[in-house]
């Protein structure tokens, strides 16, 4: 199945199409008020960790660095994933953020392990079920 993410800032127009508008940062964006946005959530558990942020604005870690340690922190909490599969599963989900460049921050990983959790849990549904159990039928005997 296909899903549809889209990425924008929260600067950027609202569209009647957005679907589903999700903000997934730890702080709150600057100069916005909640009413302005068109949140459907604010969902902080899938953002990276306050720390890893610091670590990644304050030049302390490169984007490689920053980039798989998010990820870990996404395979070490799987269940973050799930309010925003849900989203997606529901027709277009729009993950906002207050960052500058969307394509360096954490939100094109994100949708990436959004996206991968989605097939993952597809394939595993498309899969047949366990063996049909045999145990009420009496075995053979031989005597």
């Amino acid at each position: 199945m296909s899903y549809d993410i889209v990425l924008k800032r929260v600067y950027q127009p609202i569209e009647s199409d957005d679907g589903a508008r999700l903000l997934v940062d730890r702080l709150w964006p600057r100069g916005k008020r909640r009413e302005s946005l068109a949140l459907t959530d604010w969902y902080r558990d899938a953002s990276p960790s306050l720390t890893l942020r610091r670590q990644y604005h304050e030049g302390e870690i490169s984007a490689g660095v920053f980039a798989s340690r998010y990820r870990g922190e996404l395979r070490d909490a799987p269940e973050s994933l799930l309010p925003l599969m849900r989203y997606a599963r529901s027709g277009r989900l729009t993950l906002l953020s207050a960052a500058r460049d969307l394509d360096a921050s954490h939100l094109p990983i994100l949708r990436e392990a959004v996206l991968t959790a989605l097939q993952e849990e597809d394939a595993a549904d498309s899969e047949p079920a366990s063996p049909p159990c045999f145990g009420h039928e009496s075995p053979s005997s031989d005597t």
